[in-house]
């Protein structure tokens, strides 16, 4: 038998299965002997005697040995060892170190580190952020229909391709937005400002439609962050015209999300994040007309066309109508319009009037 073409310890770096580098080893040995094996494969003589020596017929017995200490003097005790299983498996987001500090264990993080270990309590990586917002889609899926309506505005003057056609033809600079969180279903209009009477002219508008098309107002929760143009002054000590509006004139009902919390709006912001990219950034419009009619066709298509991937490949209006046959089919057709068009002292003629009928949509029977 001729000597391997490289010497041991490189070969063996290169090997996934070590084992048989080491029969090669123990095979040129028996035939050539210990000391031309050694010369022959770069390696020490002491470690050519130990693969012979190990070799029994088996390619088992040429795989390495734990080197674990056969004792361990300060293990300790085995009613501890229960007691750190035991508060892992009831708080699993806990680390070793924050077990050992909140429940004064007398041993060191290494050591609760070797408990749970052994147990096959740690070395589980966690999930990653889509893998957590899937999780949360799941459990959305199980909600009722318009049990949260997430509104929120969105800034259009900062769009790059938008700047220029907004500031020449005084097209708007804020975008009202209300999407309905099961379906992915949404409503939206638009404004040159952002401000608490706008915000309740769309909410107003935008109630009244869902009512009329079947939907039941009492099981309905308006959710917003606490922007001016909801929750109006800080100052305020009662609730807000964009309360009273939803909650007594309307019956749904108001609650705002806790301070510096974004992800508690992530449903509507990944629209803003779509309609950015769809529409304000390949669109050139060239009057507030034609920003309307690009406006009411983007969101009929988003309602009506577009499959979402995140809700199984289904479009908002495949989704409400399979949870609820008996909506309208015209519910996801109510037209976006100027704002300002719905207040009584605005008579510019550069508004477009906003439409006065729906548009017709075909059911899905």
């Amino acid at each position: 038998m001729s000597p391997p073409p490289l010497k041991y310890y490189d070969i063996f770096a290169m090997k996934k299965r070590p084992e048989m580098v080491r029969l090669a080893v123990v095979q040129y040995a028996q035939e050539h002997g210990l000391r031309a094996t050694a010369r022959a494969c770069g390696m020490s003589l002491r470690t050519v005697w130990k693969w012979v020596h190990r070799y029994d017929g088996t390619l088992e017995s040429l795989r390495d040995r734990s080197r674990a200490p056969r004792r361990r003097p300060r293990r300790i005790p085995e009613a501890l060892e229960k007691r750190i299983v035991s508060l892992r498996r009831q708080l699993p987001t806990w680390g070793a170190e924050r077990l050992r500090q909140d429940f004064e264990l007398p041993c060191s993080a290494k050591a609760i580190r070797r408990v749970l270990h052994g147990q096959g309590l740690i070395g589980r990586r966690r999930w990653k952020k889509h893998q957590r917002k899937q999780d949360l889609r799941a459990l959305k899926q199980q909600w009722r229909l318009f049990q949260q309506l997430q509104v929120d505005t969105k800034d259009l003057w900062d769009i790059p391709n938008y700047a220029v056609p907004m500031e020449r033809y005084r097209l708007p600079r804020y975008l009202y937005t209300a999407r309905e969180v099961v379906s992915g279903m949404v409503f939206t209009a638009y404004a040159r400002e952002r401000a608490l009477v706008y915000s309740r002219l769309f909410l107003d508008r935008l109630l009244k439609h869902l009512k009329a098309c079947g939907v039941d107002l009492r099981q309905v929760t308006v959710q917003t962050d606490n922007g001016s143009e909801f929750i109006g002054s800080w100052q305020k000590k009662g609730p807000s015209g964009f309360t009273e509006l939803i909650e007594r004139k309307q019956g749904a009902t108001h609650r705002t999300i806790p301070p510096r919390s974004p992800t508690f709006q992530s449903d509507v912001e990944a629209f803003h994040g779509r309609i950015e990219a769809e529409l304000f950034d390949v669109e050139q419009f060239t009057s507030p007309t034609d920003f309307l009619q690009s406006a009411i066709t983007y969101q009929l298509f988003f309602n009506y066309l577009r499959p979402n991937r995140s809700k199984g490949g289904r479009t908002p209006w495949q989704i409400l109508h399979e949870r609820d046959p008996t909506l309208s089919p015209q519910i996801g057709a109510l037209p976006p319009l100027f704002l300002e068009s719905l207040l009584p002292s605005v008579s510019s003629p550069t508004l477009p009037k906003p439409p006065q009928v729906f548009y017709h949509v075909w059911s899905s029977d």
